[in-house]
């Protein structure tokens, strides 16, 4: 709970500022000069080549009385923040255990298992997520953390929103995430600096992404 409140901390005390740095002291400097602030990162966190850690998505609660679970079969606000879900949008769905973004108005996953059998449709189940340490939790319906040049008019639903069309997030950088993570969360994200990919964890097996 503690590490919840200073997440919260943090971003709240993020809201107006337009480019942020978590866990280190500034943002990624252009190279080769090395002496300018990169003018497109909206979000960095910390990328020493000692990183072990990544970016966790917020669970969704599917418990009576707790907030509307945000995922691809309710499409609701997250937390109970009712609004349309944007593109861009990225959830850990515990309705089905799977990291998903929102495309084009339909939702894509990014985490599965693979099949069984090479070709075969039939793909291997999920061990069930355990919840329990956030299903007593609720966040105020209005939490939002907007970083950005527009952060005090933007209006997208979301728990935190890069408000800036020409600046982006870059992910926690991690050597073989799925080697040097120990005891991932379900929801975590990092960029694999080995094999120059997106790694995503749902719980049970790593998705490895590359263009």
């Amino acid at each position: 709970m503690k590490k919840i409140v200073l997440i919260i901390t943090v971003f709240s005390s993020a809201i107006a500022m337009a480019q942020i740095a978590i866990g280190k002291s500034e943002l990624s400097k252009i190279q080769p000069a090395n002496t300018v602030t990169n003018p497109s990162i909206s979000l960095e966190f910390y990328d020493n080549a000692d990183n072990t850690k990544g970016l966790v998505l917020p669970w969704t609660s599917t418990v009576i009385n707790q907030p509307i679970a945000y995922n691809s079969t309710t499409e609701a606000g997250y937390r109970g923040m009712q609004g349309t879900v944007v593109d861009g949008t990225i959830i850990f769905d515990l309705s089905d255990k799977k990291v998903k973004y929102m495309k084009n108005g339909t939702w894509s996953a990014l985490t599965g298992a693979l099949p069984l059998i090479a070709g075969a449709t039939t793909y291997s189940s999920f061990n069930a997520v355990d919840s329990s340490l956030q299903d007593s939790k609720k966040e105020g319906a209005s939490a939002k953390a907007a970083i950005g040049g527009n952060s005090t008019t933007d209006t997208t639903a979301g728990i935190l929103v890069l408000t800036d069309a020409n600046r982006a997030m870059v992910l926690p950088k991690v050597a073989s995430p799925h080697l040097n993570i120990k005891n991932p969360t379900p929801g975590l994200m990092a960029y694999d600096t080995t094999k120059k990919q997106l790694a995503v964890y749902n719980g049970t097996v790593w998705s490895f992404w590359k263009p």
